[in-house]
């Protein structure tokens, strides 16, 4: 076989072999952010968060003052 020939199926088998590395390294990565991103996800749902007072003496809204507040356009 030709040296320049052989020289050329060498580049051209190497720059194959780097291709397919950068392709498995990304696929690689894709897969670890997935699962940090559903690990994620899973510990945010897992903080139980206590509800929030509507008023400043502690209290809550109920559903009579729900309904004037959306009727006002204040609904929060």
């Amino acid at each position: 076989m030709n040296s320049t020939l052989m020289l050329e199926v060498a580049r051209q088998r190497t720059a194959d072999r780097h291709e397919a590395a950068k392709k498995a390294g990304q696929r690689r990565a894709l897969r670890k952010a997935l699962r940090s991103q559903r690990n994620h996800a899973a510990e945010a749902a897992a903080v139980e968060l206590p509800p929030i007072p509507d008023y400043v003496d502690g209290t809550f809204r109920g559903a009579e003052d729900k309904a004037v507040a959306e009727s006002t356009g204040a609904a929060g």
